[in-house]
């Protein structure tokens, strides 16, 4: 009961509104049609003036009407169509002006024919013209909240994709520590803890403070450091963000740090060298992270077999939420891998 009283008054106001329209809209056409009547010299030039502008205002709601059948079966208003309405309205309305310096004498008829023709070709263009370009407007309205939807739910399906992915890198490397040196494997799993509450609590929101973002990486960097130990040669410049207004996107700097883990564990060398530095410039988050691998051969396998997915992730989710505000260049060396991030803040 409620829906249908709310109903009629939603439509009880809207046809308050068309009234007031059409009130507003008389007074300009009654003086427009007034002066152009007085200037040809048209006689009872205030009743014809009256009649023009019902005439005109008949017509601009038949206009709207035959726009509304037109395109009741159209998913699209093409562009043409309304370019060829404002056109016919231009065209009509110079030639009104132009009849009236050039009438034809004795012709009384058809100059009432060439200016009634035109008069009702603006009417009807006009009514038309502007149903057409609303209902343009709402569908392109709507076909942009549905990219967003769309978009929205690919962004939300890849970000639940990283915990997994994350957690399923995670206990393959413990279960290998859990051979070899398993005194390491209590302090890994309070790290572990930490880093998974994160992911899971924390990642759902679509931008998150960059200090939390940063906090999460120490916390990643403290866990590989336990579990490689010496083998580690890191050197970190991470730049301590108090703002927090200072935002990115959730668990997109981890894919590249992990990745540069991942890589310089799987080689032969006894020592593994990474470099990560972060820090903010004016409108942006700048990003740089290097690792050791020991061959091109050797990373492109390591790329295609474990880490294809976090960076195809990554690659999607810059696209979604920085589209035309991010930089992103990989460079691949004999011995090393380096990546470039600049990000816009948000």
């Amino acid at each position: 009961m409620k829906l249908i009283d709310d109903k009629k008054d939603s439509e009880n106001i809207r046809t308050g509104i068309y009234v007031v329209l059409v009130a507003a809209t008389c007074f300009p056409v009654y003086f427009a049609i007034d002066i152009y009547l007085n200037t040809i010299g048209a006689h009872h030039d205030e009743a014809l003036a009256v009649a023009g502008t019902m005439v005109f205002i008949g017509c601009v709601f038949a206009g709207r009407h035959l726009a509304t059948i037109w395109s009741a079966r159209k998913r699209e208003i093409p562009k043409k169509v309304l370019q060829s309405l404002a056109g016919t309205i231009v065209i009509c309305t110079l030639w009104l002006f132009i009849h009236a310096d050039f009438q034809l004498d004795g012709y009384q008829a058809i100059n009432l024919l060439l200016y009634w023709l035109p008069f009702l070709a603006i009417s009807l263009s006009a009514g038309a013209l502007v149903k057409l370009f609303r209902l343009s407007t709402r569908n392109e309205l709507e076909a942009a909240q549905r990219m967003a939807a769309q978009s929205q739910s690919e962004l939300h399906l890849l970000q639940s994709q990283l915990s997994p992915h994350f957690l399923f890198n995670t206990l393959n490397n413990m279960y290998g520590l859990s051979i070899s040196q398993h005194e390491k494997i209590p302090a890994l799993i309070l790290k572990l803890s930490d880093l998974l509450r994160y992911s899971v609590y924390e990642a759902n929101e679509t931008f998150v403070p960059l200090k939390d973002e940063v906090a999460y990486i120490h916390n990643y960097i403290d866990f590989e450091k336990l579990r490689m130990g010496d083998r580690l040669n890191l050197k970190t410049d991470i730049e301590t963000v108090a703002n927090a207004q200072v935002r990115i996107a959730p668990m997109l700097l981890i894919v590249f740090i992990e990745n540069a883990f991942k890589h310089s564990k799987n080689t032969a060398e006894p020592q593994v060298f990474i470099e990560i530095n972060l820090k903010t410039w004016g409108n942006s988050i700048l990003f740089y992270i290097k690792n050791s691998h020991s061959g091109p051969a050797n990373q492109e396998k390591t790329l295609e077999k474990h880490s294809g997915f976090g960076l195809a992730n990554v690659t999607k989710r810059l696209q979604l939420l920085y589209p035309g505000q991010h930089d992103l260049s990989i460079e691949k060396e004999e011995n090393s891998y380096a990546v470039n991030l600049r990000l816009t803040i948000q």
